[in-house]
């Protein structure tokens, strides 16, 4: 069983209330908390060693990581942050100034974005370091972009490069945050994710969400430098393209919205961010499953992103 199939078992009879607009199923559970113009955003994340960082990463780097990841996924929804919880697990021969440095890293990351750190938790975790985020943070309803809305038709935009994330991405990427509330606020985003577990992955999830297909044309997907470094290097088994399909922790912003919109996009995220490069990538279509297409053709992609447990 992997991920999501347990993800499916498990979220089948979850408890409710009337508080829960958006449960289980999306990149942050969204809440109705009674706050005029206010939806509140809630969200969970943890880094586990050996899976996400190894004994030799800077400590700094494991705790920015940390925060950084649910941070992205708050991003995702339009979200501006309010506090987070910290759950920190450590193995009983701990180093004190190694866990302190952790700290020290999430909490620069923390004051950058106007996080709150209120708290947490203290364990043994005999495996090794592990820790938990849990995130709070709030949206305007109406803006909130979630995973299921996307229409044949839509263009396909992606935010940054892809691939190649384990050349040092994964511990020092911002999380998109103001790019998500901008394009939350100036256009009607259909869907949107952020790419953390590839491409080709994440992708699916807004497909499945709304029973869509998606063409995407191999030129136009924005395939990092270190993904192309390795692959002539031969230190990555993968191609630079299917890297940027496939590779996990690129942690950009993916979303769909109407074809007539995507000029007006592209002229204002040059003027909002001109240092951070935005691709359309391809279009949603009816059907099911993805197909790459260049001046050969187009073939079925059958490729995924990441899955714990596979």
């Amino acid at each position: 069983m992997n991920e999501f199939e347990l993800i499916g078992k498990l979220t089948v009879s979850l408890p409710g209330n009337p508080a829960v607009v958006t449960g289980a199923g999306d990149d942050c559970a969204v809440l109705d908390l009674g706050a005029p113009g206010k939806y509140f955003l809630f969200k969970t994340d943890a880094v586990v060693e050996g899976v996400h960082f190894t004994a030799e990463t800077p400590p700094e780097q494991i705790g920015r990581k940390a925060l950084a990841r649910a941070l992205s996924d708050l991003a995702a929804m339009a979200c501006t942050p309010i506090a987070a919880l910290v759950t920190i697990g450590l193995p009983k021969n701990f180093d004190a100034t190694f866990v302190a440095a952790i700290y020290d890293g999430l909490n620069v990351l923390a004051r950058a974005n106007g996080v709150a750190i209120a708290g947490g938790e203290t364990t043994t975790n005999p495996g090794g370091i592990l820790i938990s985020i849990a995130l709070l943070g709030w949206a305007v309803p109406g803006r909130i972009p979630l995973r299921s809305g996307s229409k044949v038709g839509d263009a396909i935009f992606v935010t940054g490069t892809l691939g190649g994330s384990l050349a040092g991405k994964h511990l020092d990427f911002e999380p998109r945050l103001a790019e998500g509330r901008w394009l939350a606020e100036q256009f009607a985003i259909h869907a949107m994710i952020d790419v953390s577990d590839g491409l080709a992955g994440d992708l699916r999830h807004l497909l499945k969400g709304a029973g869509v297909g998606a063409a995407l044309r191999k030129p136009s997907i924005p395939i990092s430098p270190a993904a192309r470094a390795r692959a002539r290097a031969g230190t990555n088994a993968k191609p630079a393209l299917l890297a940027a399909l496939t590779d996990g922790e690129d942690f950009e912003l993916l979303c769909t919205l109407a074809a007539g919109d995507a000029v007006r996009l592209v002229d204002g995220w040059k003027k909002q961010f001109p240092h951070t490069r935005l691709s359309c990538i391809g279009k949603i279509v009816a059907g099911e499953g993805i197909t790459l297409s260049d001046q050969g053709g187009a073939q079925t992609f059958n490729g995924d992103g990441y899955i714990h447990f596979q």
